[in-house]
């Protein structure tokens, strides 16, 4: 088989940044809210600790019910139409949160930013699954993922300022609108498939079709989405991001709140102490990638770097407030740990499904990592409120990581059944 070094390069730097940039518009505007729950909304519009934690929820579980059918249609119809017109809307739900003057506002804007960003991951999946091979989907899905920590990181600090010279209000607005115009930009630049570009010549495309054909004839057939759907990996691998997601937005959407409550700290120095985590995140995210496609070994780069995450949670919570800066070192390596293993995890789904069915498998996959952080972000915020300070909340976010890495030693490997079958036919 043909070398993924003999394929056309151009991908990598035509690509890469418009994917990078994308996903993160739409981190930034899901994840700002956690900056203005520590900063005056709650007190501006009334709302108490459980009905804020509900409200920083609100997004995940419009993001659930709609990932399946915005997979679909980036499958059968066109993820560059899917992903313009999300970028428009949920650009000015980002924008309308710094209007709302009461809380069932503010619900309902939650929820609708939820369903128009609820396409996003498993379309930008789908589409680097279209233009990338098996040895470089790692790579490539932590390039799409670094979007998360990456925006997390530039908008602890910019938020932090941003509220500190003009209010929450102004934070949303202001970061609301790259969105919109980065639609217009999405839609020059983008297309579907590789046959429909200029950058590529006749004979990469072939070459590149060649390497990506001869990928699916290795996977077992699957008739149709029902068939994948019910598949024994399929429901371990929703249950596996699921219990995951509780323990990343969990701590993504409420870091910053418990930050201040456990040093009373100013919303600056907030905003700063927020960013280290996710700038030791996107170091070990790519160390993590690039050896995963090396080794072509994903769940080797999956359960062991999720079983560090929750013990240094449960570690932390043992610390507990009183050594602060040893209980926010071990924060650092939990964040890092738990944002490590994107990468290899989402290109181990194309590996295990054939194209047909894949695509959808992986909104129904993204969709249950949608309750789980809809689960996360309500109950850690939930615990926070009513207990005063973290310690029940990192041990909910540390058992939810153990059973995450429980259920990710029992999936099956690429291979593993046929491996099996010439085995037992052996002896």
């Amino acid at each position: 088989m043909m070398t993924t070094k003999k394929l056309a390069v151009q991908r990598w730097w035509y690509l890469m940044p418009i994917i990078f940039i994308t996903y993160s518009l739409a981190y930034l505007d899901r994840a700002n809210y956690g900056f203005a729950a520590a900063s005056g909304i709650e007190v501006d519009l009334g709302i108490s600790k459980g009905t804020s934690s509900l409200i920083g929820a609100l997004f995940f579980l419009g993001y659930f019910f709609f990932q399946v059918p915005g997979s679909i249609y980036a499958v059968k119809r066109s993820v560059r139409k899917l992903i313009f017109v999300s970028l428009i809307l949920w650009g000015l739900c980002a924008a309308a949160t710094g209007l709302v003057n009461n809380i069932p506002m503010l619900m309902v804007i939650r929820f609708i930013l939820g369903v128009v960003e609820a396409a996003v991951m498993p379309s930008m999946l789908i589409y680097i699954s279209t233009w990338f091979t098996k040895e470089e989907r790692s790579r490539a899905n932590t390039f799409l993922v670094l979007g998360n920590p990456v925006t997390v990181l530039w908008m602890s600090i910019v938020s932090g300022y941003l509220i500190n010279a003009f209010g929450w209000r102004e934070m949303f607005i202001i970061e609301g609108a790259p969105a919109i115009i980065w639609a217009f930009i999405w839609w020059f630049l983008v297309r579907d498939k590789p046959s429909e570009v200029t950058w590529m010549s006749a004979q990469e495309k072939a070459d590149f079709q060649a390497v990506m054909d001869a990928e699916q004839k290795n996977i077992k057939p699957v008739r149709n989405y029902g068939e994948a759907l019910r598949s024994r990996n399929v429901i371990i691998l929703c249950a596996v991001h699921a219990f995951w997601s509780i323990g990343v937005y969990g701590f993504m959407m409420w870091m910053p709140s418990i930050l201040k409550s456990a040093a009373s700290l100013d919303i600056v120095s907030v905003g700063w102490l927020s960013a280290l985590p996710y700038f030791a995140a996107i170091v070990l995210m790519l160390t993590v990638s690039w050896l995963s496609d090396k080794m072509q070994n994903r769940k080797l780069y999956i359960w062991p770097l999720l079983l560090i995450a929750s013990l240094a949670f449960f570690t932390s919570y043992a610390i507990g407030a009183q050594h602060f800066w040893v209980s926010y070192a071990l924060l650092v390596v939990a964040a890092a740990c738990m944002y490590a293993p994107y990468g290899p995890f989402f290109a181990l789904i194309p590996e295990l499904l054939p194209k047909n069915v894949s695509g959808v498998s992986i909104g129904l996959i993204n969709s249950f990592g949608a309750l789980g952080a809809f689960l996360g972000a309500w109950l850690v915020g939930y615990l926070n409120g009513i207990t005063g300070n973290p310690s029940m909340s990192y041990s909910f976010m540390a058992v939810a990581l153990l059973l995450s890495v429980l259920l990710t030693i029992t999936v099956k490997a690429p291979g593993s059944e046929k491996k099996a079958q010439l085995a037992t036919s052996h002896r």
